[in-house]
């Protein structure tokens, strides 16, 4: 703790010895862990009170976003648009562009400094960073190209660590005369949501609430300030077509007018379209054919323009209330399991009106919503594994890189032609050396192969590389998964008395619920569908439909749900149609 008080006060001069006592108390506890971040470097956290303080790589120390809530002044700081921070947290350096130039100039830094960026209107920083250049070079190159290297940001996994609290209201400091008059009403507010505008301009003052962002995910979903632009146009629009109780609620900024109407439909869904028998019921269902259901004509749910930007998110806040219960059923794919229906909030949930009288058209309107269906993107990706890793250590990968197919062809490429491997007599082949004799030969081979070609050698290093797939549904983040995707698999099995039936497995794998798939094939097949566990197995079910459904099935899972055919198994086994006479 004395060693760590001395590094600390040599990192940050600008802290007083009283600051640096609260900042390291001698008697509260103060934790040591180890982290990994996906590069593989190794990255020492400093925890006081379930909040990580600060960060240590290599040697160097830097403070994290809720050391620097309390002690803005820490470090030099510089200012960028709102809209900038969702790029940030989704892992992007800060360019030189995107920084705003204040009237009284920048700080002076040299290049390697640590820095603070804030968002424009709020003095408390949302991410920390290293400055590439100084600041007479930022100028000299007419701020253009990388500003500040970026470390660590509000909503990244290391913010996540802590209590997940949200950057305060802190006044911008105001020098000149003129702006202070109006900065006392600023100062007023501090502490307070961070929705509070510190501009009359009034694109600046939705920006400004931009800050009150909830996402806790470090890989947020882009939108240029453009869309978000048009957005809020689109959203004024809808606002003045609304009727006189919504019009009255227009002093609330379009973030807090999306949260109360995801709330409105989330109760109306559970008081009025979810059963008990319909558990356990995927997350992605529910909001798509029970609460999209439910929403008023005229307006539209985007949990985007919400302030929990993602659909999980509003589900674990429900879930810290104890009204609902969501379990990952199958690995990425999460369902709600458990409802409490005498919960006082779905009790006192009143039915807007219009509703009671229109729930036939609004049953319809969810059986067709229900059909709207956005197959996954899947993509397969290769981790570097123990044996690969000389192969891939020239091009900076370590142990458990995740590369896509494109990145190990241009590595390996890459490779070849730096140690010039390229056979002299034919282009189309590669010289073994040492080390691709090591990853890619088995040992019978080692002696009797010294070229190969260039597909055998992209082939043979895809087969060695550890298989993964990232699946991204519709909505939601991308999630990495170990090994290949399993596809859906059909199969024929024999019943008493010579019967068939068609067994369906892996749907939830695809975002596809089991319950409503049974429901639509007996509907069109006009036989019984039944849900039921799959032997040996967890918490994962299968679809039985009787007879040989496959005909139908291919029609519904490649035409309606345009599902990629590689990803079905057991296609084949379909009917032979009989000639017709």
């Amino acid at each position: 703790r004395r060693k760590l008080r001395t590094d600390v006060a040599a990192a940050f001069p600008n802290l007083s010895a009283e600051q640096l006592t609260e900042f390291i108390p001698n008697k509260e506890e103060l934790n040591v862990i180890k982290i990994y971040c996906h590069k593989g470097e190794a990255v020492t956290v400093y925890m006081n009170n379930r909040n990580p303080i600060l960060f240590e790589i290599e040697k160097a120390l830097y403070p994290t976003v809720y050391t620097l809530w309390v002690y803005p002044d820490l470090l030099p700081a510089f200012s960028t648009w709102p809209p900038v921070l969702q790029k940030l947290a989704g892992g992007a350096d800060l360019m030189l562009p995107g920084v705003v130039v204040p009237s009284s100039g920048f700080p002076q830094v040299e290049r390697g400094t640590v820095c603070a960026v804030t968002l424009l209107g709020n003095r408390a920083p949302v991410a920390v960073g290293v400055a590439t250049m100084s600041t007479a070079e930022m100028l000299a190159a007419g701020m253009k190209g990388k500003g500040f290297a970026v470390l660590h940001t509000y909503m990244d996994h290391l913010w996540e660590y802590g209590d997940k609290s949200y950057p305060p209201t802190l006044a911008p400091l105001v020098t000149d005369s003129a702006e202070k008059g109006s900065a006392k009403d600023e100062e007023e507010m501090e502490g307070k949501e961070p929705v509070i505008s510190f501009s009359t301009d009034p694109l600046q003052r939705v920006d400004v609430g931009d800050l009150s962002l909830k996402e806790r995910d470090s890989c947020a979903i882009l939108m240029g300030k453009e869309e978000l632009d048009e957005d809020r146009a689109a959203e004024t629009a809808e606002d003045t077509n609304t009727e006189v109780q919504q019009e009255a609620e227009d002093s609330r900024t379009p973030q807090e007018q999306m949260d109360a109407l995801f709330n409105q439909c989330f109760f109306h869904a559970l008081k009025c379209k979810v059963k008990k028998s319909d558990l356990p019921l995927l997350t992605s269902t529910f909001l798509r054919s029970h609460m999209f259901s439910c929403c008023p004509a005229g307006q539209q749910l985007d949990i985007k323009k919400s302030s929990y930007k993602k659909f999980s998110k509003f589900l674990q806040c429900m879930q810290h209330q104890k009204i609902l219960q969501v379990k990952e059923l199958n690995k990425g794919v999460e369902s709600i399991v458990e409802v409490d229906w005498k919960h006082p909030d779905i009790k006192a949930f009143a039915v807007p009106e219009g509703f009671s009288s229109a729930s036939a058209a609004q049953d319809s309107k969810s059986e067709d919503r229900e059909q709207v269906y956005r197959a996954p993107e899947i993509i397969p990706l290769y981790g570097v594994s123990a044996k690969m890793v000389p192969l891939f250590q020239e091009s900076g990968h370590r142990k458990g890189s995740i590369l896509s197919s494109s990145e190990v062809r241009n590595i390996i490429v890459n490779y070849v032609k730096t140690n010039e491997l390229v056979d002299e007599t034919n282009k189309n082949f590669v010289k073994v050396n040492a080390i691709l004799c090591d990853c890619l030969l088995d040992k019978s081979e080692q002696d009797e192969i010294s070229n190969l070609k260039w597909d055998d050698l992209l082939s043979r290093c895809l087969e060695r590389l550890q298989p993964l797939h990232q699946v991204t549904f519709f909505g939601q983040e991308p999630v990495v998964r170990k090994g290949n995707i399993e596809p859906i698999d059909i199969t024929i099995a024999q019943r008493s008395s010579n019967k068939k039936v068609t067994i369906i497995k892996n749907l939830e794998l695809y975002g596809l619920d089991p319950q409503c798939v049974a429901n639509t094939l007996q509907q069109k097949v006009q036989a019984s569908a039944t849900i039921a566990p799959i032997p040996g197995t967890k918490d994962r079910v299968q679809v039985q439909v009787q007879g040989n459904q496959i005909h139908h099935l291919a029609r519904m899972l490649l035409e309606e749900y345009q599902l990629p055919r590689k990803y079905i198994q057991g296609l084949e086994k379909a009917p032979k149609l009989g000639r017709k006479k």
